[in-house]
């Protein structure tokens, strides 16, 4: 596969990643991060994990260009709404953790209910959940953050011009690229079982087909809307009101929903585990406190792991009742904390936590209804996700999870755009107590209101060791997101197992209800003398489709060795 050969535009001075409106023209201007003098590399190259081999060839002429982690990142991320339309996207929104010059950022560009959401949008006169209806078609759209999201990381750390990160994306989408048999059996599957005659997928999308080459024009010229004109076209230009043209009539999203939508920046989650910080997603994430709840729940627990081996019956089961209570945490008290005080310190205290790991019965399953929420109950995402991890020659590090929710989001296209849309209110709990696509069920704490965003497991990870990143790791999946990185996280560091092999393990899930459930994977199932084993311990083993699909680099001293899910189609590279 070529690389992609575009005229290149010159880096010399390091260049614009903003652009300041006056007199109704943009003018380029120079970020205070790209002023600094240039940085002595401290590693031998850099390097990426990508979910398909076209953003990897994207990341690799971004990074030839002299570009850095983030520029590579959005690079990387439109590229992918371009190639990997089943998850990749500029019609939904994500989470982006960051560690540039020694510093963690985190970066919260989620969906948002629109202006018109209710809290009781999806239920009937009954007051009944009506199946699909978040799910599929107009109504399910939450408003989209990728595109304000990838324009204020650039605009903060970028390096290169905001044209030049966005040229791989418009050469695939006005050329065209190859399509996998893997996207063509997904877009088959969802367009006969689930958008026929309830959305206008198939028009855009029927020619998606395996050996064949797929060109989007209308993609293609919105991508060179926004290269022009930057976010603005997508919020309040010309893309905006294509949007908001199709969902007259359809959906809730108006042109003053997009005007309004701004990516926010938080503070990320830090927490010191085994000798390492580690920075992760704070709320509307669940996947952080999640992540480092398992960590330190099982770090106290270790007199009852350090004599068993890696996925045994005893191990699954240890996992299993650790990750009864985290969820079980997750469906009480986390939800947007720009709606509700999330009590994030509380729910990552040491003390909290041992106090948890002490309730964890060894000997066999707790009874389900006796998992409580762990401070009291007075306190008031899929397979169809994507992520990627990028880090420079200067120890700069990006782990970004974006998703549209569902394979190809709600089924909608914007007619003259080609923009698949997401279907992210699913995210919502559209009644407490009433589980999602996914099987989880939340609170009042997540319940739709407008301009909330949902709550979402989605977890970009970054692990630092004396101020120097050492791992960059995340994944898709839904509510198997966290405890997927977990297992690949202690099967690196608890089992000191090589990276290929510790992201190739075995994995599984449990999470509170169905109760005793053990999920596990096709790629590598829970079968044979194991599978009766677990099952004599009280637990009741039950087939998914997908346990995800890690994308994860591991700094080896100076070395960068990124590591793709042998599950999916995802690329290494490593960019000297």
């Amino acid at each position: 596969m070529k690389l992609i050969n575009k005229a290149r535009i010159s880096a010399t001075g390091f260049a614009l990643v903003a652009f300041v409106a006056v007199s109704g023209s943009f003018l380029e201007t120079a970020p205070a991060h790209a002023k600094a003098p240039p940085q002595p590399a401290v590693l031998n190259a850099s390097a990426i994990a990508v979910a398909d081999q076209f953003s990897a060839e994207a990341a690799e002429q971004i990074f030839k260009e002299g570009g850095n982690a983030v520029d590579a990142a959005v690079a990387i991320a439109f590229t992918l709404a371009v190639t990997y339309p089943e998850a990749g996207n500029i019609g939904g929104g994500g989470f982006m953790t960051l560690y540039m010059d020694g510093k963690p950022y985190f970066l919260d560009y989620r969906e948002r209910a629109p202006l018109a959401a209710t809290k009781n949008m999806y239920l009937d006169d009954q007051g009944n959940v009506i199946k699909g209806m978040s799910l599929f078609g107009y109504r399910a759209v939450g408003v989209p953050g990728t595109v304000d999201g990838m324009w204020e990381a650039h605009r903060r750390f970028g390096k290169l011009k905001w044209k030049q990160v966005l040229a791989p994306s418009i050469e695939y989408a006005r050329d065209g690229f190859f399509v996998s048999n893997q996207l063509e059996q997904r877009r088959r599957e969802f367009e006969e079982q689930e958008f026929v005659g309830k959305t206008n997928f198939e028009t855009y999308f029927s020619n998606l087909k395996a050996g064949l080459t797929f060109r989007q024009p209308d993609l293609a010229a919105v991508l060179t809307r926004i290269a022009n004109d930057g976010a603005k076209d997508f919020y309040d230009g010309k893309t905006a009101d294509l949007i908001a043209a199709a969902m007259r009539g359809h959906g809730l999203i108006t042109k003053r929903d997009l005007q309004e939508y701004k990516a926010i920046w938080r503070q990320p989650i830090e927490a010191k585990w085994n000798g390492y910080e580690v920075i992760t997603a704070p709320p509307p994430s669940s996947g952080g406190i999640g992540l480092v709840q398992l960590l330190k729940i099982k770090a106290d627990l270790a007199p009852d792991f350090n004599y068993i081996t890696l996925n045994s019956p005893q191990y699954v089961h240890l996992v299993a009742e650790i990750e009864k209570r985290v969820f079980a945490d997750r469906a009480q008290y986390l939800g947007d904390p720009d709606f509700y005080k999330v009590p994030v310190a509380q729910l990552t205290d040491d003390a909290y936590l041992a106090k948890r790991a002490a309730e964890v019965n060894p000997a066999g399953p707790s009874d389900t209804k006796s998992v409580q929420p762990g401070l009291g109950t007075s306190m008031p995402e899929k397979a169809e996700t994507t992520h990627f991890s990028v880090i420079d020659k200067w120890g700069n590090a990006v782990s970004n999870t974006y998703t549209i929710n569902g394979y190809f989001g709600s089924g909608v296209v914007v007619e003259g755009t080609g923009i698949l849309l997401n279907d992210e209110m699913d995210d919502f709990s559209a009644k407490p107590g009433v589980a999602n696509v996914f099987g989880v069920v939340g609170s009042d704490a997540n319940a739709i209101e407008p301009k909330k965003r949902p709550l979402s497991s989605m977890s970009p990870t970054i692990l630092t060791k004396d101020g120097k990143v050492s791992l960059v790791i995340g994944t898709p999946g839904g509510s198997r997101i966290f405890t997927s990185i977990f297992q690949v996280i202690t099967n690196v560091y608890d089992f000191k197992m090589p990276l290929p092999d510790a992201v190739a393990a075995m994995r599984f899930h449990h999470q509170l209800l169905p109760p005793n459930t053990i999920f596990w994977e096709p790629y590598k199932p829970i079968e044979g003398r194991l599978a009766e084993q677990i099952e004599a311990k009280g637990y009741v083993l039950k087939g998914q489709d997908f346990n995800g699909d890690i994308q994860v680099i591991k700094v080896n001293g100076n070395t960068p060795e990124p590591v793709a899910d042998p599950r999916g189609r995802g690329v290494t590279r490593v960019i000297p």
